[in-house]
């Protein structure tokens, strides 16, 4: 399989909410909105990747995102400023990432990851 592009789709309960949410807390920029200007579909930009709200839907069933970011204690205090559910504070995994966890409106669990510069990940590994 030769994947091309890929999206996260996500059928929140309240997607007024969940748009704002992912637009204006987390600051994530729109790739596109489609569908009726009083409820669109939004597309952001996540990554190499995108992000998809639209539609309705119930439960979250366990999806959850995972965003390297440069600092996440820069993140966590933007973050706590503009009222996002902070889960977990920010912590040195003993895997060496430094992660925090947050939720989106409907409980969508978000990790967001900082890779530090002396971890494995960072380093050159051709020796």
């Amino acid at each position: 399989m030769e994947v091309l592009s890929s999206r996260v789709l996500l059928r929140p309960a309240d997607p007024a909410r969940t748009r704002e949410f992912y637009r204006d807390v987390l600051g994530l920029a729109v790739y596109r909105e489609f569908g009726p200007r009083d409820d669109p579909g939004t597309v952001f930009f996540l990554g190499p990747g995108f992000l998809e709200v639209s539609g309705h839907g119930e439960a979250t069933s366990g999806t959850m995102l995972w965003l390297q970011v440069r600092d996440v204690a820069a993140e966590h205090k933007r973050l706590a400023a503009a009222g996002a559910t902070i889960v977990r504070e920010p912590r040195t995994e003993p895997w060496g990432l430094v992660e925090m966890w947050i939720e989106d409106p409907d409980g969508v669990r978000i990790v967001l990851v900082e890779v530090p510069g002396d971890h494995p990940l960072r380093r050159d590994q051709r020796g």
